[in-house]
């Protein structure tokens, strides 16, 4: 079984005075059958750090040699543990496209995350865990569709208005599936809707505060995403316990 698994850790430690292709060297040498340094070094991009030591690599560049490591062995099967946590986005779209890639040559990956928005790019089924159990199961799309609607409209209210009175009436707006406190939260109330058809929700939303002489102190819309599923389980944001 070792043969065929590729493990990731969330946290790497190697040896900062070797070279890259000597972990390289050092790790495919456990394996009878494995890809060639030079290979698994342009698999991850890292051609140009072959002979750099690892202590002079950016945060980056060591978890795509960490995840070279997972990958020298040829596994059918990959475990990723929080590859990304920490990366600027261009990193971490480099490892995306790594990913990608062993998943479009045959190979099965199995992502921990906490953005919500990588399980969405990168996975075909999406568990979505709180406090150690299982809440949620399927794909990106059906967890999405089993908000009742695809879109969010986000306010917040000017002046400290009383948002429990707003929260109260847009409930009968015609569309809204969903009300509950936005993500943003703060003074005066952050709400976030759930709504069917942004282009006939936002308007009568904005008629109703209007007539309740309520100002606004923001307004975003946007496309449901896993993010939204995850709060609307769990009634609070995507936390790093």
């Amino acid at each position: 079984m070792r043969e065929r698994l590729g493990i990731q850790l969330q946290e790497t430690q190697l040896a900062d005075k070797l070279r890259v292709g000597e972990v390289l060297a050092l790790f495919r040498s456990f394996y009878r059958q494995a890809h060639g340094v030079d290979e698994v070094l342009a698999l991850v991009e890292l051609e140009e750090k072959r002979k750099a030591r690892v202590v002079t690599l950016s945060g980056g560049q060591k978890q795509r040699l960490a995840v070279a490591c997972a990958l020298v062995s040829k596994p059918d099967l990959l475990f990723l543990d929080e590859p990304t946590t920490g990366l600027d986005p261009q990193s971490r779209r480099q490892l995306w496209d790594i990913i990608r890639r062993f998943r479009a040559a045959g190979g099965t990956v199995l992502l921990t995350t906490h953005y919500m928005e990588e399980a969405e790019r990168l996975c075909d089924r999406v568990a979505i865990m709180d406090h150690g159990k299982v809440i949620a199961l399927g794909t990106p799309r059906e967890l999405i569709a089993s908000l009742g609607a695809e879109h969010v409209i986000e306010f917040t209210l000017a002046d400290g208005a009383a948002s429990e009175v707003v929260t109260d009436a847009v409930r009968g707006l015609n569309g809204v599936t969903a009300v509950r406190p936005a993500p943003a939260g703060g003074a005066g109330g952050a709400i976030s809707l759930t709504v069917k058809e942004l282009h006939r929700t936002l308007p009568a939303l904005l008629t109703l505060l209007q007539q309740r002489q309520v100002e606004l102190a923001s307004l975003t819309t946007h496309h449901a995403t896993l993010d939204d599923v995850f709060v609307a389980l769990t009634g609070r944001q995507l936390r790093d316990t």
